[in-house]
């Protein structure tokens, strides 16, 4: 019998693809924008928890809270003109290395240690990404290096998350993402507006809930199950960017760089259950 926590990932999961298929599916809309009208219905959803709930909405680590800000935007518009830009499953591949780089940074910012045995891991998941690069012709080198620095923008904003776990209720977490990022991305766009026609309206503002509802079960997977085990069914994510990728975008991957994601896979899984089996 699937437990309740699982059954939140495969949730989260789920939404997490849809939401990439439907960045990759508004291409037209620059990332900014993408990223600026994700804002909006965040900022929107979490008002409403807040006031719902009366938790008072500035928080009190504010530092490290407009850091994750900061860092979370960052790393959003880099992944989302991936997306955009490069083949599915590759850009989603990418992205999944911030677990490593999280591990990382932890060393300096948590003062968290790391082992041989997760080095060795890093090494596996690091020739996935060198293999995924040097075979596959779709990826090109300015958009190769965006998608590493989501992946490290995203890792630095994880930590900041971390930092905050003990003085700040999730909610402001998550409410200061939007709050840092619409005035950024906002003028932005205004600078370089592409107006949105028809059917990009709608795509938009589920881009906004599917995201909302998979941060929602992820956060609930990770609070009712051993993190090792769902963190893990979260990497089913690189198959549904594949089958998407192949079947509506009529992208095409050789055998190695397929390969190339399996290693970038395992690498990340071993180390999630390394560091939760020795915690």
């Amino acid at each position: 019998m699937i437990s309740k926590g699982v059954k939140h990932m495969l949730v989260a999961t789920f939404f997490f693809s849809l939401m990439n298929f439907l960045v990759k599916l508004i291409g037209h809309i620059p990332s900014y924008e993408v990223v600026f009208f994700r804002c909006l219905v965040s900022i929107v959803l979490s008002l409403f928890f807040l006031i719902k709930l009366k938790i008072p909405i500035w928080g009190n680590n504010k530092k490290y809270l407009i850091l994750r800000g900061l860092f979370g935007i960052m790393a959003l518009s880099m992944y989302f003109t991936t997306l955009q830009k490069i083949p599915l499953a590759s850009a989603v591949t990418i992205q999944y290395l911030s677990p490593i780089f999280t591990s990382i940074f932890a060393i300096w910012i948590l003062s968290e240690k790391l082992s041989w045995q997760q080095f060795a891991f890093f090494g596996v998941s690091f020739a996935g990404v060198a293999l995924l690069k040097g075979f596959d012709s779709n990826i090109d080198n300015t958009y190769f290096i965006l998608g590493l620095g989501a992946a490290i923008f995203s890792a630095l904003a994880y930590n900041m998350v971390a930092k905050v776990r003990y003085t700040d209720h999730p909610y402001v977490v998550v409410f200061y993402f939007p709050l840092i990022g619409l005035p950024v991305t906002g003028a932005i766009s205004f600078l370089n507006w592409v107006p949105p026609q028809g059917w990009d309206w709608l795509i938009l503002l589920l881009i906004g809930v599917t995201t909302q509802i998979a941060q929602v079960n992820m956060t609930k997977a990770l609070q009712s199950e051993n993190i090792a085990t769902v963190s893990s069914i979260r990497y089913l994510g690189i198959i549904y960017a594949l089958l998407i990728s192949v079947l509506y975008f009529g992208e095409t991957y050789t055998w190695l760089t397929v390969a190339g994601m399996a290693l970038v896979v395992i690498g990340v899984v071993l180390n999630i259950r390394y560091r939760f089996k020795h915690k």
